[in-house]
């Protein structure tokens, strides 16, 4: 048995907000953290691999996995199904592995109220002004005017949940926001219920009291 069990670690926030930029981060400081690959639906974007990016995969595959319990999450996104396979995640979290995940709220609902959401630690990123999620969001080059649009719109419905998270960062300094992740992280790992030989240790300590009356 590994000595912790993993952490399934969800950021959220609206698009622009920095959590993919964070996440990233966060795998550079330890390399041991592993990237849930969604599958997803939409078509690849330039530059964008399958199995590194995104699994891409029909709408009729899609419905199969969720079907068959092989999603631990999934959502209808922009036109899109998105979803966590759920597979990998048990496997990495039973090996002592965290996981991280870029989902949205829906995602994170999903997974808390799995049989792995015991295991979750869920943090909201919030921008520092709209003003500025929007300049973000158009400083990318990534979307046209209409689609920057329908996420502006949507961004509002991702903040109204931050309430539901564990933790919630406002990210207008990346390097402070990074730190303060790295604190939570750490932090959780010795949760209770992340150290599954705590209680063999605590028997070892009894029996050794009782061996000293």
């Amino acid at each position: 048995m590994a000595d912790r069990r993993g952490l399934l670690i969800i950021l959220s926030s609206p698009s622009g907000a920095g959590k993919s930029t964070l996440a990233k981060r966060l795998m550079k400081w330890d390399p041991t953290l592993r990237f849930s690959i969604s599958a997803t639906t939409r078509q690849p974007r330039p530059g964008e691999e399958d199995g590194v990016d995104y699994h891409f995969i029909t709408v009729d595959d899609f419905k199969t996995a969720v079907a068959e319990n092989e999603m631990l999450e999934h959502a209808h996104v922009f036109g899109n199904f998105y979803g966590s396979p759920k597979g990998p995640v048990k496997d990495a979290i039973d090996g002592g592995g965290d996981v991280l995940f870029d989902i949205d709220w829906q995602g994170a609902q999903q997974i808390r109220n799995s049989a792995l959401g015991q295991h979750t630690l869920s943090i909201f990123i919030l921008p520092p002004s709209i003003t500025e999620l929007r300049r973000r969001l158009e400083s990318r080059g990534q979307d046209d005017a209409e689609t920057i649009s329908r996420r502006m719109e949507k961004s509002w419905d991702e903040i109204s949940h931050w309430g539901s998270y564990d933790h919630v960062l406002i990210n207008d300094d990346l390097d402070a926001s990074e730190e303060a992740l790295k604190t939570i992280i750490t932090a959780t790992r010795l949760r209770r219920i992340q150290q599954p030989n705590l209680t063999d240790h605590v028997r070892s300590l009894q029996s050794e009291f009782e061996e000293m009356k």
